[in-house]
């Protein structure tokens, strides 16, 4: 499903006609709710290197890396790539960052989200 400037969108037929959301909203949704999760200290970008959350925080808003979102199915599907503080326990990190991507995106979207991936690409020193 795409609409003009080659931007992909997810579809929600509504009685009253539809409502069409750009995956760059659904990035930056995702952004958000990770940016508030204890223990992630940035999101990786596609060279790898480390949006710093914690200190620029405007800016990881604007900021959609790290978030690839497949709209393919009848779910959702996304992958987010960050980094963990150290001294934190990746597992629980990386579940807690799904669990709030989830709430987020289906909570602001009305669209289900049937799988979060989260990729851990670094730890960051306090």
């Amino acid at each position: 499903m795409t609409m003009g400037e080659s931007r992909e969108y997810m579809t929600l037929p509504e009685e009253n006609g539809s409502i069409n959301i750009s995956e760059e909203v659904i990035a930056a949704i995702t952004v958000g709710a990770v940016r508030d999760v204890e223990g992630v200290s940035g999101m990786m970008t596609n060279l790898g290197s480390v949006t710093d959350l914690v200190n620029n925080k405007k800016n990881a808003q604007k900021g959609t890396r790290g978030v690839r979102i497949d709209m393919t199915g009848t779910a959702l599907v996304l992958d987010v790539y960050l980094t963990v503080q150290y001294g934190h326990p990746i597992p629980e990190v990386a579940e807690n960052a799904q669990k709030a991507v989830i709430s987020a995106v289906e909570a602001m979207t009305g669209c289900p989200v049937g799988a979060v991936n989260i990729h851990v690409g670094g730890v960051t020193m306090a």
